[in-house]
């Protein structure tokens, strides 16, 4: 069906684009810039903490932590592939991107977004055995299942992106290169085509609502069974402990799925440009910050931790 769409022309190889974010606005780029920039060091930070302290505490060698590791990663990753991009377009009057950079980043953030999709939904299989089958905690859920979960997210989602990536930079665009958004993304991507896309755009449509749908559905369930199980504790503390085990996991949950939600299914007709770059925006810098902040803040391993981690690099340089 995209043997025609994939034909190859001068336009659709070499070159590269133009990023136009929000130039049509200098006094709000340099905002943007500080903004950008603050939440960049602060995410780099937060998720660069967790890794290392789930690496360095043996306490938290469990499988939460090893998923959390994870995520975090995805997280630093994410923000690394757009954010310098970003911050360098912003300050200066140049906003291009070579036609590699486009596409290592369109291959990343895709990749990326995916995964993080599955792997949450791999969280919160562990919750509910944490909570549900806690006795059995440990048997259920061994190193090896762990490493075969967060496999399978990462395969699943860079085999989205290795399909979609290479279609959408493929597109014949005709000379257009002016893209109306700050980082190289497909639904831009595809206005920059000068061939009919409808039929790749369902297709888009149907896998992304896979990728959302599906996962997501996962977790409701997982959630389903967390909550009868929750009801059935008599004592408030238990019920108050059962509840800390899941409140950071299922608010990282709500701040993603929210904004990829609304970014990706509200019809783009009903916003405009602007709003629509704003929306993108806080979807790839605000989880990412939250997600580090949320686990510390409610979780008093990580806290503690992170204090011996500190305490132990004073005490090496004194």
């Amino acid at each position: 069906m995209w043997l025609k769409v994939m034909g190859r022309d001068n336009s659709t190889s070499g070159g590269g684009f133009i990023l136009v974010g929000f130039s049509e606005q200098p006094g709000l780029e340099r905002i943007l810039f500080v903004f950008i920039l603050i939440f960049y060091l602060l995410t780099l930070t937060g998720n660069g903490t967790i890794i290392l302290v789930s690496r360095l505490d043996p306490h938290l060698h469990t499988p939460m932590y090893f998923f959390l590791t994870h995520l975090s990663f995805i997280d630093l990753t994410l923000v690394t592939c757009i954010s310098p991009q970003m911050l360098f377009n912003l300050w200066g009057p140049d906003k291009s991107i070579s036609f590699v950079g486009c596409v290592v980043q369109l291959l990343i953030t895709l990749g990326l977004g995916s995964t993080e999709c599955v792997l949450l939904a791999m969280m919160a299989y562990d919750r509910y055995v944490a909570v549900c089958q806690p006795l059995h905690y440990f048997t259920l859920m061994p190193p090896q299942l762990c490493w075969t979960l967060s496999s399978i997210s990462w395969f699943l989602g860079f085999s989205n992106s290795l399909v979609h990536t290479p279609i959408t930079m493929t597109l014949p665009r005709c000379g257009h290169h002016r893209i109306n958004h700050f980082y190289c993304e497909i639904p831009p991507m595809i206005q920059l085509a000068c061939v009919d896309t409808t039929n790749y755009k369902k297709e888009i449509m149907i896998q992304s609502s896979v990728f959302l749908v599906f996962p997501l559905s996962l977790i409701l369930v997982s959630y389903a069974h967390i909550a009868r199980s929750v009801l059935r504790i008599k004592t408030s503390g238990g019920r108050q402990k059962a509840f800390g085990t899941c409140g950071s996991h299922l608010m990282v949950v709500s701040i993603f799925y929210g904004t990829i939600i609304y970014v990706y299914m509200i019809p783009k007709s009903e916003l405009s440009h602007n709003v629509t770059k704003f929306v993108a925006l806080l979807y790839n810098l605000f989880p990412p910050l939250m997600n580090p902040i949320i686990y510390t803040l409610r979780n008093r391993d990580v806290k503690e931790a992170t204090r011996k981690v500190v305490m132990q690099k004073r005490k090496s340089r004194t």
